[in-house]
């Protein structure tokens, strides 16, 4: 899968970041983090920071953070 989405249960922001996904049609896969900060190192890894939703678009290199972005991008780019 080409899609990533760093998400936490719950969360409102990743729930966004979902749904432009969902509804642009785009094949994902969900990596769901842990609820502690301090234990998001993967999500430090990739991105450079804890914080949830991240987005990894492997084709086209994109990763990028905060729910606003990850919608514009699914909207303009993969929709």
């Amino acid at each position: 899968m080409s899609i990533r989405l760093y998400a936490l249960d719950g969360c409102p922001w990743c729930e966004k970041a979902a749904d432009a996904l969902d509804t642009a049609g785009v094949e994902y896969e969900t990596e769901w983090v842990d609820a502690l900060h301090s234990d998001r190192n993967e999500v430090k890894r990739v991105s450079g920071q804890r914080g949830v939703p991240v987005i990894v678009d492997e084709e086209r290199g994109v990763t990028m953070a905060e729910s606003a972005n990850i919608v514009e991008y699914v909207e303009k780019s993969l929709a």
